[in-house]
């Protein structure tokens, strides 16, 4: 699934100027906008863009419309995540949305596979920003999140764009059950399929080989997946990412990823987040809220049901 196209360039490609108001979208003051600044933005150019990035991330780059954007990860051969960014085709150009921090290790990584590719990779400039509990504001490149409806929207502006504290959008990103990247998964080691890429647009089972396609798919066939990422309600301190987290038994269930006030994401065994029940770590106690959207998969899947 792509998300649907906030702001369409016009026929031709070019991309308009980011003080032009992209039209059909209108302001509302109770909108929440908090700008991320450990976001960056890289533009890949070139005629063989989409064909070079379509063959080595996991979601459809072919299918992202002008104005819209697709979840993508890139994986190690094996399988392993190495980062995860959001693609927005802006008509002219790729955009990717990026972890700051990462930003030069993934260009690097990227164009080692270039070869003959006519492709080419910058930083932008550009800031980003997050909203939700409303529609987009005019003025700038805005792309609808395309992980859930209710994710909201992202902004790329030449200025940041709103006021709400990271906090906010922090607490709403994690009540969904999003991950934010290396806050919530580890490089060369996580799966797609622990954090949710299958059930919120991150993967394309039908567009061809990617590289790290093939232990993405034996891991969703086969059902070998034994741990996902989910929301908790925390009564206490947020626990350390990493904190262990027991039952009451003594047993360790997962651990604890990114958190903020009250609410976190946890890295838990399908039998923690199937029975519900709290688990601790030092003083805190942590009970598993499953999102509507996810499955949680303990048998194996029908292969031929997913063709």
């Amino acid at each position: 699934m792509i998300s649907p196209p906030l702001s369409t360039p016009p026929a031709g490609g070019r991309q308009p100027p980011l003080s032009a108001p992209p039209s059909g979208i209108t302001f509302d003051a109770m909108t929440r906008i908090t700008p991320l600044p450990d976001r960056a933005v890289l533009a890949m150019d070139g005629e063989d863009r989409v064909t070079f990035l379509q063959g080595l991330v996991s979601a459809d780059i072919a299918a992202i419309a002008p104005g819209a954007a697709a979840w993508a990860a890139l994986l190690t051969p094996q399988g392993k995540w190495i980062a995860d960014f959001f693609v927005v085709n802006d008509g002219a150009r790729l955009l990717l949305d990026v972890e700051a921090a990462q930003a030069e290790a993934i260009t690097t990584r990227l164009m080692r596979f270039r070869l003959r590719a006519k492709v080419a990779m910058a930083p932008t400039g550009l800031a980003v920003s997050a909203g939700w509990d409303g529609p987009a504001p005019p003025g700038d490149l805005c792309f609808a999140d395309p992980r859930l409806p209710q994710a909201g929207f992202r902004i790329l502006s030449a200025e940041p764009r709103g006021t709400d504290p990271f906090a906010a959008w922090d607490a709403h990103r994690i009540a969904l059950g999003l991950p934010d990247g290396s806050r919530d998964l580890d490089a060369e080691k996580s799966v797609l399929l622990e954090a949710g890429f299958d059930e919120l647009a991150g993967v394309s089972w039908t567009k061809g080989c990617w590289m790290g396609q093939e232990l993405t798919a034996r891991t969703k066939y086969r059902g070998l997946l034994k741990r996902r990422l989910c929301p908790v309600a925390i009564t206490g301190p947020v626990p350390p990412r990493g904190a262990p987290l027991l039952n009451d038994s003594g047993a360790e269930m997962g651990e604890m990823r990114s958190g903020t006030d009250g609410i976190g994401l946890a890295l838990l065994r399908l039998a923690a987040i199937e029975d519900g029940a709290p688990l601790t770590t030092g003083t805190s106690r942590l009970t598993p809220r499953v999102p509507g959207w996810m499955r949680v998969l303990a048998q194996p899947v029908d292969q031929g049901s997913l063709e």
